[in-house]
């Protein structure tokens, strides 16, 4: 502590107690004449101040970085490094000087910090990060400043917080690394270790939230760290197994690289399917745009006149994308054009290189996914799963059928180069949601059947059939009233079946808080009740039959299931190798995140939903080598007396402004002070 004391004006009164009080506690004593010096006196403490800093010398020439701010220049989003400067010289009376004259400093952009990075070698789910001592993210690929701008489309988009507007006009969000992704005590171990400066490599288990935030999944990543020299920044890699190598793509001949660019051309799309062109800069001279169409005119033009070694383009990744523009190409005219399935609206496949291919060109139009394929959600689940994704379409409260979009089936493909797993691409196709229903129910139906109950019949009143992905949201129901709500998480639908199936581990949930969310107004409630019914018994027998209990049978409905989803596609996969928001004016908050994910790997899950006069009989079986699971229940219109209070799923604003701070200051994060601290020098 120092104290400084100032006289001001003229008088009788003495002057020592107050000089003693500055002398005494490190400050200094001014004598201010008139009021109209006070200000140049004022700011002489600063020489005091500065005077230890000065005196350390070389210790105290480090360079000092900021936090993640908004630069006022339109530099976008910046940090700040700056370095002090002394006046060491010596005046006339031949002692040195030890003032500080003033401080220099530069500015970083992000984006430019960025540039300098392999994004696209790392692979879609691998990525670097980079921590200042408070724990803060300074790089990360979940640091999304809020969008200060209005009518925001909610629907029908998968990019997270699309970005609508100039980048430069987004506001910095201070993100601790253990709220930018979902925490563990790996993490917080890792966070403490960089925020000390150390090095290291950890490889474990985690939960990885999805791009669209619906979906949790659980995956093996390896975090590398180190910290970086000359700052008290940390700086960490990220990478799942599979990514530790990437392609460098090699086209040899030149006729090879004309005939792969040329199918890239708007002109084949009506042989070899739509095609996307993930918006990247393979070229100085190629204008980057979110329009398809142009940027894909804009890259042939340049493409025609250069060659991809050309001295503006970034060579391994203007070939990457012509060889697997090539491949896709002979993907589609070779196979697709020659195969005609029924209840299948479109084939596509997404490369790591940034191609996007959708058949027929009809099925493209409507293609509503990211074209930079490093930001589309079921691609990067693809990846982390080995088995088939199914992606329900995004459900419009607005009352628009969105299952009409179809049922997004995905897979990766996975080839091994002298041991090496790479998996460079994802195929699938999209479902009629209709003809997939209808398929489904008719396979489960029992011939020579004289019940009551004889499978999951259409609009059956005795039981209910639904079909539920790993994030809990509706695929398919033997109900004409669900298929309308396709998409749909199920707590919202069935709240009393989904609770329960939360309670015997079928699914798990985690909650977070998201810190850069952006608010619309809110809406008045609206309330509801439902009706109550007597329990009318009708599943028992079913569920005690050997024929629908078994393994044998259950094995043969997934047969089947597969087999009408895929009739032929499989086999080539193995052998290939709302509408808008109104304008209001948007505000930040809180909001709270729940995901939902399968618990544990039991196949097999049963119970009773027990209601107030009433209850429910249910099965749970998961269906083999995707993440669906199928559930047949007593019908929810005989036994309404059930909790009718929604489970829901989506993000939803935090009345109480995030977590309880009182509760976090009993475990605070760890963090790092100053290595230095210049308080007071000995001469």
């Amino acid at each position: 502590v120092r104290v400084f004391t100032f006289s001001v004006g003229q008088h009788n009164y003495d002057k020592g107690p107050i000089q003693w009080m500055a002398c005494e506690n490190k400050g200094y004593y001014y004598e201010i004449p008139s009021i109209g010096a006070i200000r140049i006196n004022t700011q002489e403490y600063l020489d005091v101040l500065g005077r230890p800093m000065v005196l350390a010398g070389e210790k105290a020439k480090q360079v000092q970085w900021t936090n993640v701010y908004l630069d006022a220049l339109e530099l976008g989003l910046v940090i700040t490094g700056t370095l002090p400067v002394f006046n060491l010289t010596k005046g006339q009376n031949e002692k040195i000087n030890q003032l500080i004259l003033g401080v220099m400093g530069v500015d970083v952009s992000l984006e430019d910090i960025k540039k300098l990075t392999p994004r696209f070698t790392l692979c879609p789910n691998g990525y670097y990060f980079a921590i200042d001592p408070n724990g803060y993210v300074l790089l990360h690929p979940n640091l999304q400043p809020k969008q200060i701008g209005v009518g925001i489309p909610k629907v029908k988009l998968r990019k997270r917080r699309p970005n609508v507007q100039n980048p430069k006009s987004q506001e910095p969000v201070t993100l601790d690394f253990l709220d930018a992704e979902l925490e563990n005590d790996i993490k917080v171990e890792i966070r403490k270790k960089m925020i000390d400066g150390e090095s290291g490599e950890k490889t474990f288990e985690t939960l990885v939230k999805s791009q669209d935030e619906r979906y949790i999944d659980k995956g093996n990543r390896t975090y590398t760290w180190t910290a970086v020299n000359g700052t008290d920044y940390s700086l960490a890699l990220v990478l799942p197994s599979y990514s530790f190598y990437y392609i460098k793509a090699k086209i040899e001949e030149p006729i090879t690289q004309a005939r792969y660019s040329e199918t890239l051309k708007l002109d084949n799309f009506d042989e070899a399917g739509y095609t996307f062109l993930a918006p990247r800069e393979y070229c100085n001279d190629v204008k980057k745009t979110e329009n398809n169409t142009e940027f894909l005119l804009n890259f042939n033009e340049f493409i025609d006149r250069n060659t991809p070694s050309s001295p503006s383009c970034n060579t391994d990744m203007v070939i990457r994308v012509l060889l697997d523009a090539g491949f896709t190409n002979e993907l589609a005219q070779n196979y697709w054009s020659k195969l005609s399935l029924d209840g299948v609206v479109a084939q596509f496949v997404v490369t790591d290189g940034g191609i996007t291919r959708v058949f027929p060109k009809r099925a493209g139009e409507d293609w509503l996914e990211n074209a930079e394929t490093y930001e589309v959600s079921f691609y990067k689940r693809s990846l982390d799963n080995d088995n088939y994704i199914f992606t329900a379409p995004y459900y419009n409260k607005s009352g628009a059928n969105s299952y009409e979009s179809g049922i997004m089936v995905s897979k990766a493909v996975e080839i091994t180069i002298n041991g090496k797993l790479l998996k460079p691409a994802v195929v699938g196709i999209k479902i009629d949601a209709t003809s997939w229903m209808k398929n489904f129910t008719n396979t489960t139906i029992k011939s020579l059947c004289n019940s009551e109950i004889c499978g999951c019949e259409r609009n059956s009143m005795h039981v209910d059939c639904v079909i539920l992905d790993d994030g809990g949201f509706l695929l398919m129901s033997n109900r004409d009233e669900y298929t309308q709500q396709i998409g749909r998480f199920f707590g919202e639908i069935d709240p009393g079946l989904m609770r329960n199936l939360i309670n015997m581990s079928l699914y798990a949930f985690n909650k977070s808080y998201d810190y850069q969310s952006v608010c619309d107004p809110e809406e008045e409630p609206k309330q509801g009740a439902g009706l109550r019914s007597a329990y009318v018994p009708t599943i028992t027998d079913i569920l005690h039959l050997g024929w629908w209990a078994s393994a044998a049978a259950w094995s043969i409905l997934q047969q089947l299931f597969l087999s009408l989803t895929f009739p032929r596609f499989l086999e080539a996969a193995d052998m290939e190798d709302d509408d808008f928001g109104a304008a209001l004016p948007k505000t930040s908050c809180i909001t709270e995140q729940t995901q939902y994910f399968f618990e544990n790997d039991d196949k097999s899950f049963g119970g009773i939903v027990d209601c107030i006069n009433c209850s429910r009989l249910y099965h749970a079986e998961k269906i083999s080598n995707t993440n669906l699971v199928f559930i047949i229940s007593d019908s929810q219109l005989l036994c309404r007396s059930c909790d009718p209070k929604p489970l829901m799923q989506a993000e939803k604003p935090e009345t109480d402004e995030g977590p309880n701070p009182c509760e976090m200051v009993k475990q605070p994060r760890y963090r790092k002070g100053p290595d230095v601290c210049f308080d007071e020098a000995k001469q």
